[in-house]
């Protein structure tokens, strides 16, 4: 799930809204349906898009219809990048994609192509791609610029006007999202991506895809195998959402889970404390912390860090434990030295991905609020939260307000799909047992609908997209599987089929770096290079 790509999961959502009948599976919806989504193959156009980190990547782009219902009329744009295989022998397209809903997966193809071993990469055509309104595909939501500018108000209201202050802020959202792209909105969600996927599938002449997503991007590639099993040959899924809570429940449990990991932070602050002086118990680190949310709520940093950006900025050590330095860096020049210009960039590198452009939400909401069913009557949101709040106060009441347009979308919701599947060959699951983004429940659940799928646990992990960011007992499964479509033969412990130890938690910041105060974007100092550079692909409100 996301905030956004640094993007795939950051925050937690809540969903909620109308219901109206649900898209209908045919029975034999693997086979071509009436809607025309098994388009002949067409010949794509490739042109050189390569970049200093992906010099073999290659962009195209396909015309999709709009409606599914209405195959003739309207076209858009989704936009594609594409590593081309060198093997001899082709294992045929690897969709990729990163999460979200949101997230740009054009960058993601370059990255996996690169990471995979290139024994394995060489044998696939791996193909990023923008779903419908996202980034380079045409057209692009952008419901209303300037939504997260600083300073927000507080995100935990202590009376009736603050909460109406952020109430207002949800249903302008929403009422801007309905009168800019109206048109659009009901034809904005995961079924019709889902769809969108089919029609690259033929535009590259392939009658069968292979599939890695990770985040939202599980459940992305869930309803695509649910809707077409016939038309998949391997899939991986990393970091899984939850099919039974999409998406208001996964949302929620979410906010559980960033408290643990929040906790776990200061944890790891408390046990450095020779470096960061926050002090030796984490419970003494985490009360600074608060402290440090109610100074910032009284005068922000810089003119533009308040108690909301302060949570947008801490949100992400959530997702991966390579911010953790840096962030423990910026808190600790604030408490201890009364700086507060290491807290404003670590805001500006982590924080203000919202407050910088306006797309990746717009879909976000665009594709929640429309997916499943939300909460109509604010009522429940606030004593939902409220309840949350008691127990995990980190980042209850702002992934409500992220969420909360849903309470308002001018678009009628759909009737979440189920997944279950018994039609599909071995599908390879990947999960972090301490994961906040995408918790660990949902992992099992997506094991027992999928049948025949292998579940690799990472024990002890709490990072969000585990696979090819530094693990080589990960990185061997998920290899072997893509070569030879070999799974782990069966369980390990528990529910899992195969179990790899967790990566250690990062060292604090060299003292040269320390003193310098200023955090290196999306957590590069911390973890392997690799894994920064997964995360800044995967990870945050996605």
């Amino acid at each position: 799930m996301k905030r956004r790509v640094i993007a795939v999961y950051g925050g937690a959502a809540v969903v909620l809204a109308g219901l109206i009948t649900a898209i209908p599976v045919a029975a034999n919806a693997g086979s071509a349906d009436a809607e025309g989504t098994s388009a002949a193959a067409g010949k794509l156009k490739w042109t050189d898009c390569a970049t200093e980190d992906y010099p073999d990547l290659q962009c195209s782009k396909v015309r999709v219809p709009l409606d599914y219902k209405k195959t003739d009329g309207k076209k858009i744009t989704i936009a594609l990048s594409r590593v081309q295989h060198t093997a001899s022998k082709s294992q045929g397209p690897l969709l990729v994609n990163p999460g979200g809903p949101g997230g740009s997966g054009l960058t993601l193809a370059g990255f996996v192509a690169k990471s995979l071993p290139k024994k394995v990469a060489s044998q696939y055509d791996v193909i990023g791609f923008d779903p419908r309104g996202v980034g380079k595909s045409e057209p692009a939501l952008d419901c209303q610029p300037g939504s997260f500018d600083p300073v927000r108000p507080d995100s935990v209201p202590r009376n009736a006007k603050d909460e109406k202050a952020n109430i207002d802020r949800a249903q302008d959202f929403a009422k801007a999202c309905g009168k800019k792209h109206g048109k659009l909105l009901r034809h904005i969600n995961t079924v019709n991506a889902v769809k969108d996927m089919d029609r690259i599938r033929a535009a590259v002449g392939s009658k069968k895809i292979n599939y890695f997503g990770y985040s939202y991007g599980t459940y992305l590639g869930a309803v695509y195998a649910k809707i077409f099993p016939d038309r998949v040959r391997r899939a991986v899924l990393d970091s899984i959402v939850d099919p039974d809570g999409v998406w208001y429940e996964d949302n929620i449990s979410q906010d559980y889970a960033f408290e643990g990991r929040q906790k776990a932070f200061t944890a790891w602050v408390a046990k450095h404390d020779a470096e960061y002086k926050l002090g030796k118990d984490p419970e003494a680190v985490e009360k600074a912390w608060y402290k440090m949310r109610a100074a910032l709520k009284k005068k922000p940093a810089g003119g533009t860090v308040g108690a909301s950006e302060l949570e947008d900025t801490f949100i992400p050590g959530g997702y991966f434990n390579g911010y953790w330095p840096d962030l423990a860096t910026a808190f600790a020049a604030f408490v201890n030295d009364k700086d507060t210009a290491p807290i404003v960039e670590a805001y500006k590198a982590m924080g203000s991905v919202d407050a910088e452009g306006d797309n990746g939400y717009s879909i976000y909401t665009s594709v929640q609020c429309r997916d499943a069913s939300w909460p109509r009557d604010w009522g429940t949101w606030h004593r939902d939260t409220e309840k949350v709040y008691e127990k995990a106060p980190f980042m209850a009441w702002n992934n409500a307000w992220y969420n909360a347009p849903c309470a308002f979308w001018p678009v009628k919701s759909q009737k979440a799909l189920d997944v279950s599947n018994k039609k599909l060959p071995p599908v390879l699951l990947f999960q972090a047992t301490d994961d906040a983004a995408t918790p660990y429940e949902g992992g099992i659940s997506m094991h027992r609908k999928l049948s025949g799928s292998r579940l690799v646990v990472e024990e002890g992990g709490g990072n969000h997209g585990i696979t090819l960011g530094g693990s080589e007992c990960l990185d061997k499964h998920l290899a072997d599987y893509l070569a030879t479509g070999k799974v782990p033969k069966g369980k390990s412990s528990g529910d899992a089929d195969a179990t790899c130890k967790a990566l250690p938690d990062p060292e604090p910041l060299s003292p040269e770096k320390a003193k310098a105060a200023v955090p290196a974007p999306y957590g590069s100092q911390g973890g392997s290079d690799k894994a920064g550079e997964l995360h800044r692909l995967v990870g945050n409100r996605g």
